[in-house]
């Protein structure tokens, strides 16, 4: 759609930016936001990094959800169980000896960056 005058769509932007949520005609409550939903979560493979030999040039994907049995790759078990998480691929500028995150916590992904070491320990089992 082409919009004639700009200013009108200027305008328009500045009304949806207000932060204001639709409320039913009858004043019941708001409806939740479909993009407020939060993200999904991956699931801790493992609370150690993964030694991994890897080739230079070679495109790997590493699992971000954490239900792959071929860990830390992804052998497409996000598909059915968090559909919303999808594998990172990389290709590693060097080859050589890597320790790739487990915790699915990383703020360097696949790398792993010691947040493991970070979370909470589990309470322990009775």
């Amino acid at each position: 759609m082409l919009w004639r005058r700009p200013a009108a769509l200027v305008s328009l932007l500045r009304a949806a930016g207000r932060g204001r949520r639709y409320r039913e005609p009858s004043a019941g409550p708001r409806l939740r936001s479909l993009c407020s939903a939060a993200p999904p979560q991956p699931v801790t493979a493992a609370t150690e990094p993964f030694p991994v030999e890897l080739q230079e040039g070679k495109t790997y994907s590493w699992c971000a959800c954490g239900h792959s049995k071929n860990q830390p790759f992804c052998d497409g078990s996000h598909r059915a169980a968090a559909p919303g998480l999808s594998p990172l691929r990389f290709r590693p500028a060097r080859a050589g000896p890597a320790l790739l995150c487990g915790c699915k916590r990383t703020r360097s992904p696949p790398y792993c960056d010691g947040s493991h070491r970070d979370r909470a320990a589990p309470p322990p089992r009775a």
